[in-house]
């Protein structure tokens, strides 16, 4: 672990910035059709569940990270072997998210640069970022929530300006019952974004006075927000182009015309886009790098960020043959394949197995006075 504090604030931004990511320019859970923004409510509900658990494995070892307490609760051999897992998933995630970038930055802005030279850049700014420890990233957090939010309400105010939404769009309510919102949620919601704050577990230890209050009003915040981006989405473009557009609130944007000269305004677009997904690959990239420092006891964590940096560019490049290929496997094979395990059934056997053992150990405690 490095020697670095970063206060409950510096948390909150780089949370909220962290959960936006990705998960606002994609259509996430267009498969409730007009009822999407409530199945982003019930993933939000479910994030708040698993942030819970997440926050008592962090109670039960305030000091250790995730990859140092797997060995304490599970003993070295099966500690070691989760906390590579993890390390691996998180890897993993971030190569992702490259991709996703990249993809959307020839798509949108370069057509015909070569996708390895966008994800080279994108992620050379991250290395140098994560190698300058956490508190050079949580500072940086704090200045761009500010721009982030600023771009974000504009955007907001020039789209009813517009007078563009137009709200039958999202009726009839409920048309297919509770199950279809519920459904999307269990299957894609709770993993993506909010399910992915358990990489937080390598960032928790780093907080002066940590509460479960930062973490479940960042959610909250971001769940709110989500479900007014996806009520816009669909109110603005309806239903089936939302589910057909690549990036519907690309779409959405670039529908805006206010009085014949506001126009082509993809660029707030483009700058909240760029935050975000620079602050979710940092995070999934230094939880990967001091996780690999950790396990095999490397002393100075920022060696090893330009090799690790080199191998998730490369594999970012292999992970799909083109977009909506990755964007199918993201939504329909992750959370099975890789999310539930990561996300939900791992933390919660960490959390049993260390209930128990702490459990045990304060019974200990209660005895040893009482036999001298």
């Amino acid at each position: 672990m490095e020697k670095a504090k970063i206060s409950g604030s510096q948390l909150f931004t780089l949370m909220i910035l962290f959960e936006f990511g990705s998960a606002f320019i994609l259509p996430i859970a267009i498969e409730a059709k007009q009822d999407a923004w409530l199945s982003i409510m019930f993933g939000m509900i479910g994030g708040f569940l698993l942030f819970l658990v997440y926050y008592q494995l962090y109670r039960y070892y305030p000091n250790l990270l995730l990859v140092e307490f797997t060995k304490k609760i599970m003993g070295k051999w099966i500690g070691r072997l989760i906390s590579f897992l993890y390390i691996f998933y998180f890897a993993n995630i971030a190569s992702r998210v490259i991709r996703d970038f990249g993809d959307m930055l020839l798509t949108f802005a370069y057509p015909d640069t070569p996708l390895f030279i966008v994800n080279a850049l994108l992620m050379l700014v991250v290395i140098y970022t994560v190698s300058k420890g956490i508190e050079v990233l949580a500072r940086t957090s704090q200045l761009m929530f500010i721009l982030f939010y600023l771009s974000v309400i504009s955007g907001f105010i020039l789209i009813v300006c517009a007078g563009i939404i137009d709200f039958t769009n999202l009726q009839p309510v409920l048309e297919e019952g509770i199950w279809l919102p519920l459904k999307a949620a269990l299957t894609q919601n709770i993993y993506f974004p909010f399910g992915e704050t358990v990489v937080f577990l390598m960032i928790l230890p780093y907080v002066k006075n940590m509460s479960k209050g930062i973490g479940l009003s960042a959610i909250g915040l971001t769940g709110i927000n989500l479900m007014i981006i996806m009520i816009i989405n669909v109110s603005v473009l309806g239903v089936s182009l939302t589910a057909r557009s690549q990036f519907p609130l690309l779409s959405t944007v670039e529908s805006i015309q206010v009085a014949d000269f506001l126009e082509r305004l993809d660029v707030f677009f483009m700058l909240t886009a760029v935050i975000g997904g620079f602050f979710k690959i940092s995070v999934f990239f230094y939880a990967t790098v001091i996780g690999t420092a950790n396990l095999f006891e490397i002393k100075s964590p920022s060696k090893i960020c330009f090799p690790l940096g080199l191998v998730i560019l490369l594999y970012s490049l292999s992970l799909a043959n083109n977009y909506e290929e990755l964007i199918q496997e993201a939504l329909k094979i992750l959370p099975f394949s890789l999310n539930i395990h990561f996300q939900v059934i791992l933390p919660l056997l960490l959390l049993t197995v260390a209930f128990f053992k702490n459990r045990a150990k304060l019974k200990k405690s209660d005895v040893t006075p009482h036999q001298h």
